[in-house]
């Protein structure tokens, strides 16, 4: 047994049975051109717990209808479960209300629905929106879009050494022409954590909102949306051991009530007439047409799985991982990390000296190793580092010890392949 599960007499409150753990994602349990699969790509999307799968097929085999529209028990149920689901999600944000709780297909509708709402409503030529060089695509392209069709300028923000954004500069970008700072919380691809607290607080001072990106946080971190005090706040739910198709639009309410709608539909309205359509009151006016139910259940499961874990047990096991990554890939000659601190979400970015990253991804499948490889749809970080692409295994807390030797195991054989 590996130091990363044996027992601990020191904190058992931290201690996290990993091993039983597994036994929870049939997933895990299967073999990959004859290997064990060992999964180390939790950032592009998580493995799903039994609890989640029966989630799914007890609303599909017991109560699948269209909800708030039927009066039949079947959608009186489902309304009930959707609805719940919602409330759940709340609690897990700390939300004022589950009224603040919109949900959507994923971190990327969240955002664009955003920019298309109250980026077109608020945001005019000459205006500035100020995002940072290591946000994912889906917290850039959306920004670009509207930029281009308003007038507005992205400002981006440089990294500081530490791999965050650099809050110097942050500073001096704020100005009286910026409508929106939008940031992710934790970086897919360095796993550093911004200081999100004291960016929406100097954004605050000149009344300009903030959008926090959380989809690479929620898995690993507490998100108190009342604490940061940020304006809106998006992730997904397939990263966070939920099904796909289902993400968060976490928004204060005022903000949404004064947003126009982002589709237009069923579903969204209070009344319809051929001359006039009013809508319903938010979050109900930004969820045009049927929703996918199953979705924000399966989610709901997924939030309370990881509740009965408990988050700081969660938190300690996965920092144990990164620091234990770090080391092992250290000492690997012509392993590069793109960042070597062991603080951050658990993941680690590297390359390997003379290889194109997809060959070792290749390789690494061969032995039953999944990993990602490539630009991580984060193109403009990967040329500010000076890469055109890299490898990164990322950790979840049904991971081990030997998982990460088994990964170290086979980048000393790309290297004797490929190299030798």
């Amino acid at each position: 047994m590996s130091s990363a599960t044996a027992p601990r007499t020191d904190a058992p409150n931290l201690e996290l049975d990993v091993r039983r753990v597994r036994d929870d994602f049939p997933i895990l349990h299967q073999t990959i051109h004859g290997r064990p699969l060992v999964y180390l790509d939790n950032a592009a999307t998580t493995q799903k717990p039994r609890v989640v799968l029966e989630a799914l097929q007890h609303y599909y085999a017991s109560d699948n209808a269209n909800v708030h529209r039927g009066v039949h028990e079947l959608s009186v149920r489902a309304t009930q479960a959707y609805e719940a689901a919602r409330r759940r999600v709340q609690r897990f944000l700390n939300a004022r209300s589950p009224a603040e709780v919109v949900f959507v297909r994923g971190t990327t509708e969240a955002v664009n629905l955003v920019a298309q709402t109250y980026g077109r409503q608020r945001v005019r030529a000459g205006d500035e929106i100020i995002i940072s060089i290591l946000e994912h695509h889906s917290n850039i392209v959306p920004w670009q879009v509207l930029s281009a069709e308003t007038g507005a300028t992205l400002r981006v923000l440089p990294l500081d050494e530490r791999g965050r954004c650099d809050l110097g500069v942050y500073r001096t970008l704020l100005n009286e022409r910026t409508r929106l700072v939008a940031v992710a919380q934790v970086s897919n691809v360095l796993g550093t954590i911004n200081p999100v607290r004291d960016m929406i607080v100097w954004a605050h001072e000149l009344g300009v909102p903030v959008l926090v990106d959380g989809a690479q946080a929620v898995p690993h971190l507490e998100v108190d949306v009342q604490a940061l005090d940020c304006d809106f706040y998006v992730f997904s739910g397939h990263k966070v051991y939920g099904p796909m198709g289902i993400g968060v639009l976490y928004g204060k309410r005022w903000l949404l009530q004064e947003m126009p709608p982002y589709q237009a539909g069923g579903e969204m309205i209070s009344r319809v007439t051929l001359e006039k359509t009013t809508y319903a009151e938010p979050p109900h006016k930004f969820e045009a047409g049927t929703p996918n139910v199953a979705g924000a259940i399966g989610l709901a499961s997924a939030l309370d799985y990881l509740i009965g874990l408990g988050r700081e047990r969660i938190a300690a096991y996965e920092r144990d991982l990164r620091e234990y990554a770090v080391r092992q890939l250290s000492q690997i000659p012509g392993v590069r990390l793109l960042s070597s601190a062991t603080e951050g979400a658990p993941l680690v970015c590297f390359t390997v000296e003379g290889v194109h990253p997809h060959d070792v991804g290749s390789v690494l499948d061969t032995m039953g190793v999944a990993i990602r490889t490539g630009h991580h749809c984060a193109q403009p970080l990967m040329d500010y580092l000076g890469h055109a692409a890299t490898c990164r295994a990322s950790f979840a807390f049904y991971n081990t010890r030997e998982e990460i030797d088994a990964l170290a195991v086979a980048l000393r054989h790309v290297i004797d392949l490929l190299k030798g």
